[in-house]
């Protein structure tokens, strides 16, 4: 053992102590050693040793010290002795941690209603050690410290677990759960053995006493489970640093109940991941929410009973492995109550006038537009005057205008006088948004950047625990005062003083039952970094600077300007009266628009639209009119659902909870209830065979009034004015029971209400006579053909005649033309001969998914075969197919070649969306079918080179306009998400309203860039200071802890085992120089691996000896290189094997996706893991990210070794000592701490 010399509050460091004499005594910490010495501080004997950051080991010294109590129950922990006693330790000795004796249920124990925040006398010395972060600050008080000792912090996620124990250095080990630890068993075999017979055994939950879940803990937790138990073992201290929302607070709880501390327990809660929010938070700990666990857990319990109940029913009427839930099949009505409506409507015409008037003098602008309003005192109908169904609301109110009257009136018109009627000026003033929701943030994403909320949420969630955001799940606007100092401070920089108010903006939150405690979604610290400044990019920086953009925007002045409304008069010569109307509106200061307009990428072409300036006239002034058009209007059927437009009508009717809208959504597109078309959410007929039997069998759990009630009944539990049994057993037994502990008003009728209601389970058992044929059969319309929903999908019948439906064809576009249609097409098998190199008989059929060839199977083949498909191009058909391109097409998929980075095949495929590339889980799209047979190696290699395109491909331009004059550059008109726009390859500028894309000159898109260009850049996008280099580190691994956060339920034991085991390990930090990518294949290629993934390498066999030398540290001995070639080759052997087992895992998930049948029945299971083929794709894909970031550690702690910068960690500098690497599996310690040791 060598001598430390250094200071007390750096890891490895020497603390004098100015009691008498002393004998030397030996404390560890997770990053080095700490010698304590008497007299000689420099005099360092013999040691025995230290594991897990406790005391185990004290000698050399001749006389004790009462200060330097030792924990014999540690010593006893690590299996070593102290060799001398130390007077009064038994006094001093740490009393262990009691669990409060709990009140146990039937079967399962109940949780604590109180779990203490701490318990236990620490052992204290008189010379405290502060605690002290990455930079050396001080994170918790000297005054409030103890003995060094060790503290475990478990949270979530690893990438939240890397971003704090930055925070926390040394004394502090951060360890994530990995989502949850436990929950309800997902299928028999999950089920205990003692309670298989019981009959509610299939639910996990007694119902007949008292509601009591079965709590398991998943075969892939285990192995997490029991690292987090070693850990607890030699730590003195836990905290549990969960989310503070109800997920997190039962993560906590599970936590607590299923390690079982013998330790003080703290629980902690930030709603930043910053230096001083966690400082904060470990300042003030508080104890566990058993109201808002109780809250959790009577929602879990209630979707459990909801999913398992109903779902059986829909298995028996509709079609096996469907699923029904309290809030998904509420949601999947909605959006078949819309397509209903599409179907319902019928499309109406009416016609108008369009004018350009000429106010005769020279000044601008000198004309206007103007359209028809009135007709002799009548109100012209607009789109507004019709419904939903297409019918004019009020036909007495207005007069609908046809084409021939409009036509005629038009000419009548002509060559008329008007004058100016009225005009009407008034103030205009808009405030500015409130700050980020969850579900305005979700909205405003889709909007902007065509996000789902899945993605949002993903996204939103890397950015909080990389330290950039506020906690992103929350209902509500509120802004903490340093956060509205922050957002003022930066408009005053940015914008200058006259944007900014006199008084600070308060917003309260609309949204009910909102917890004003919580803040808006923010920019995280007391100063906001610009988005320049965040070293962010991709999803992350848009994300962030929607973010930054909207809270800066919420402390801005309110826009102000005029608004002006002219009214000019007319007639015919018959004297007909007409009225024209024109509205403008002028902008004088812009205010908070300048910064942000929503629904707008750029605010300052948006504003440009806004403003429409009229001419100057007064009541009288003559007008000249130089055009008039009779214009045609059709009536639109009521626009489809978007998920931003489902998750706002969520939340209007107050169904569900925003944090779980994404998942809401998630679910229904999983389950096939509901598919996209371009954003809009359309549903399908399966969709609408479940959502007719929910409506006739169990109304009140799909009635929206009934769904928003038990809301409010579950945020009433979390309140504690609700008791959970008494609600759950009304929800499920029925009756009018559920105690109360307020006043407030029932609801009126169902669960809650006071009324009598039969209650789930009778509801479920009690299903009478349900025909399941006129169940699944529509009739369209009077035309005798009948669309029915069949085991294999949608398909028409008529007269015994039937043909398939299309899948993606949505169920108001199938009319009785295109019914007649499809059964007009030939069906059944068109045979085209024999295969000569099988024998098997191919035919060419019409599917679900398109015409296709097949093979014939022979009647003895085994039950599992499947037979060679291929889809026909789009020039071919059922009857133009030849056998020869039937071979051909069947001969697909066509290997390309091996990819030279990882040795798997790139095959080219034809699939429903068209021909690609696939390389393991990595698909691209090839521009034409014809490149699947001629596509090379190298070629295909040039296409994975490029970015991968997110969505849609980029569309080609739409027209050549030229070349700039000042860029000297082409120009190109495009069509983009937010409309047409003009481009010379540097410059983007959006089209006016008043510009055709199809007439638009050369000159005028000169112009628009011209302006645009004098414009300059944004004022947000300006850094004020130069960013840090180390900004960079924030972002690793981001695009990948989504993945590996996400938990499941079931797997098969032996695969399970072995990936769980082997990347559940996370590394808390990392090289800046290192970021791993969220594609981790292309990263793999960045690392240039195909050097270093075999073993026995040159490097390994001659690795440099360390260049450490800093601070005063030494090395008493050469480092043993012997060791570091053992583990330089050992990390060689693990990379290789996780790079065969990641690809596993992927190639697994990807056939997952690829099965046409589920293997496992499908529940609703809202807010937990359900067993289904979505979560075994899903926990595979988990796995391997968590085994290709392991990847990138390794790659990271090779390069250590080939450098020679090995031997000390990166957190604190110290040296890292052999015993701590023998101590901790190798798999867990050299990735965090990068391979390192100090000589035997």
């Amino acid at each position: 053992m060598r001598s430390a010399s250094s200071r007390g509050t750096s890891s490895g460091g020497r603390v004098a102590c100015t009691a008498s004499t002393i004998g030397t005594y030996v404390v560890g910490s997770d990053v080095g050693v700490a010698v304590l010495a008497g007299g000689d501080a420099g005099r360092v004997g013999d040691w025995v040793g230290l594991v897990g950051g406790v005391l185990v080991a004290a000698s050399l010294g001749s006389s004790p010290c009462p200060q330097a109590a030792v924990s014999r129950a540690a010593a006893a922990r690590t299996g070593r002795t102290c060799r001398r006693t130390v007077p009064g330790l038994d006094r001093r000795i740490q009393r262990p941690y009691v669990r409060p004796r709990l009140a146990p249920g039937p079967r399962n124990p109940r949780r604590p209603r109180t779990v203490p925040a701490r318990v236990g006398t620490p052992v204290r010395c008189r010379t405290p050690r502060t605690h002290t972060g990455e930079r050396g600050r001080a994170l918790v008080p000297e005054k409030n410290d103890t003995r060094p000792h060790r503290r475990l912090v478990i949270v979530e996620s690893p990438a939240k677990a890397r971003t704090i124990a930055g925070y926390l250095g040394r004394g502090y080990v951060v360890e994530s759960s990995i989502g949850h630890i436990r929950d309800l068993p997902h299928g028999a075999a999950e089920v205990p053995t003692k309670y298989k017979k019981e009959p509610w055994a299939r639910l996990g939950v007694d119902v007949d006493h008292g509601f009591e879940p079965i709590y398991v803990v998943p075969a892939d937790k285990r192995a997490q489970i029991k690292k987090l138990k070693s850990l607890l073992k030699d730590s003195d201290e836990l905290f549990l640093a969960t989310d503070q929302d109800r997920e997190g607070e039962a993560i906590a709880w599970h936590l607590f109940d299923e390690l079982k501390p013998k330790v003080p327990v703290q629980r902690m809660v930030f709603r930043e991941i910053t230096r001083d929010a966690i400082r904060a938070a470990m300042e003030s700990p508080r104890e566990i929410d058993t109201q808002l666990v109780d809250a959790q857990e009577t929602r879990r319990i209630l979707d459990r009973l909801y999913g398992y109940e109903v779902s059986p029913v829909l298995w028996k009427k509709v079609m096996p492995r469907l699923s029904a839930g309290r809030v998904q099949s509420v949601a999947t009505r909605l959006v078949v109550d819309r397509e209903r409506e599409r179907m319902a409507f019928r499309a109406a015409e009416y016609w108008d006038l369009d004018a350009i008037f000429d106010i005769g003098r020279a000044e601008e602008p000198r004309t206007f537009g103007a359209r028809l309003m009135s007709i002799e005192g009548q109100r012209v109908a607009q789109g507004r005057d019709f419904g939903s169904d297409g019918l004019i609301k009020d036909a007495a109110a207005v007069r609908q205008v046809d084409e021939s009257t409009a036509r005629e009136l038009a000419a009548a018109l002509t060559g008329s006088t008007f004058s100016v009627a009225s005009v009407e000026s008034k103030p205009y003033k808009r405030s500015p948004y409130a700050p980020f929701r969850t579900t305005t943030l979700q909205q405003e994403a889709s909007r902007k950047f065509g996000f789902g909320a899945k993605r949002t949420m993903q996204v939103a969630q890397r950015l909080y625990e990389n330290g950039h955001i506020t906690y992103m799940r929350t209902d509500s606007t509120t802004l903490s005062e340093s956060a509205v100092n922050a957002a003022r401070t930066q408009v005053r920089e940015l914008y200058g003083a006259d944007y900014l108010p006199e008084t600070p903006r308060r917003y309260l939150s609309k949204v009910k039952n909102a917890q004003e405690a919580h803040e808006a979604i923010r920019p995280s610290g007391d100063a906001f970094r610009t988005p320049g400044q965040t070293g962010l990019n991709g999803d992350e920086f848009r994300l962030y600077e929607l973010i930054w953009m909207r809270t800066v925007a919420s402390q801005m002045r309110d826009a102000i300007g005029r608004s002006v409304s002219i009214r000019v008069g007319g007639q015919t010569d018959t004297g007909t009266a007409v009225e024209f109307g024109a509205s403008g509106q002028v902008i004088t200061f812009h205010g908070f628009l300048k910064a942000y307009v929503e629904g707008a990428d750029d605010p300052d072409a948006e504003l440009d639209d806004r403003e429409r300036r009229l001419p100057d006239v007064a009541e009288g002034d003559p007008l000249v009119a130089l055009r008039l058009d009779a214009d045609g209007h059709s009536t639109k059927p009521p626009a489809r659902y978007t998920e931003a437009s489902l998750i706002k009508e969520l939340e209007d009717r107050e169904i569900g909870r925003p944090s779980t809208y994404a998942s809401i959504i998630g679910t229904i597109l999983d389950r096939g209830y509901v598919f996209k078309r371009g954003s809009a959410l359309v549903p399908t007929w399966v969709a609408f065979a479940v959502t007719r039997l929910l409506e006739q069998q169990f109304a009140s759990l799909v009635d929206y009034d009934f769904t928003a009630r038990m809301e409010d009944t579950l945020d009433e539990i979390a309140a504690g004015r609700q008791d959970r049994v008494g609600q759950l057993t009304e929800f499920y037994f029925g009756g009018s029971g559920g105690s109360r502990t307020t006043d407030a008003p029932r609801p009126k009728s169902g669960p809650g209400s006071g009324d009598s209601w039969e209650g789930l389970r009778a509801l479920a058992t009690d299903l009478g006579d349900i025909d399941a044929r006129e169940l699944n059969s529509f009739p369209l319309e009077d035309s005798g053909i009948v669309l029915r929903v069949g085991r294999f999908g949608p398909y028409i019948e008529r007269d015994g005649q039937r043909s398939s439906v299309p899948e993606d064809l949505p169920p108001a576009e199938l009319t009785v033309a295109l019914a007649e249609e499809l059964l007009a097409k030939p069906s059944g098998d068109h045979p085209l001969g024999t295969d000569p190199a099988t024998g098997l008989e191919i035919v060419a059929k019409d599917g679900r998914y398109g015409p296709y060839v097949t093979e014939v199977l022979p009647a003895d083949a085994p039950k599992n075969a499947r037979p060679r498909t291929g889809s026909l191009f789009k020039d071919m058909s059922l009857d133009t197919v030849t056998l020869e391109a039937a071979l051909t097409l069947l001969s697909l998929p066509r290997v390309v070649g091996l990819d030279p980075e990882t040795g798997a095949e790139i095959t080219a495929q034809n699939g429903r969306y068209g021909p690609y590339l696939k390389n393991g889980t990595d698909s691209r799209s090839l521009e034409r079918e014809e490149q699947l047979f001629s596509v090379t190696l190298d070629e295909a290699l040039a296409i994975y080179a490029q970015p991968k395109q997110r969505g849609r491909a980029a569309s080609p331009p739409l027209r050549e306009l030229g070349v700039d004059p000042v860029s000297l550059k082409p120009v190109v008109l495009k069509e983009g998400r937010f409309g047409a726009y003009v481009t010379d390859g540097e410059l983007n500028a959006t089209l006016r309203r008043d510009d055709d894309p199809a007439t638009i000159t050369p000159a005028r898109a000169a112009e628009l860039l011209a302006d645009k260009r004098a414009k300059g850049p944004a004022p947000k996008k300006r850094s004020a200071r130069k960013t840090p280099a180390k900004k960079t580190a924030a972002k690793k691994t981001a695009a990948k802890q989504t993945a590996a956060k996400q938990t499941a339920a079931k797997k098969t034991t032996a695969k399970q085992t072995t990936a769980t085991s082997s990347t559940s390990s996370q590394a808390r930090t990392a090289p800046a120089n290192h970021t791993a990518r969220s594609s981790t294949r292309r990263a793999e290629a960045d690392m240039t691996m195909a050097s270093s993934s075999a073993k026995g390498s040159s490097t390994s066999n001659e690795l440099p000896k360390p260049r450490f030398n800093k601070d005063g540290f030494g090395y008493t001995k050469d480092f043993d290189l012997t060791f570091v070639k053992a583990m330089h080759d050992s990390l060689q052997e693990e990379r290789v094997r996780l790079t065969g087992q990641a690809k596993r895992l992927e190639d697994e998930a990807t056939q997952l996706i690829e099965e046409a049948e589920m293997g496992d029945v499908q529940f609703d299971d809202e807010g937990g893991e359900g067993d289904t083929m979505v979560v075994e794709r899903e926990r595979d894909l988990a796995l391997s990210a968590q085994a290709r970031e392991t990847i990138a550690e390794i790659d990271a702690a090779i390069e250590r070794v080939k450098a020679g910068t090995y031997g000390y960690s990166l957190v604190s500098g110290a040296p890292i000592p052999l015993e701590r690497l023998e101590a901790i599996p190798w798999s867990t310690e050299l990735v965090a701490e990068k391979v390192g040791g100090i000589g035997r």
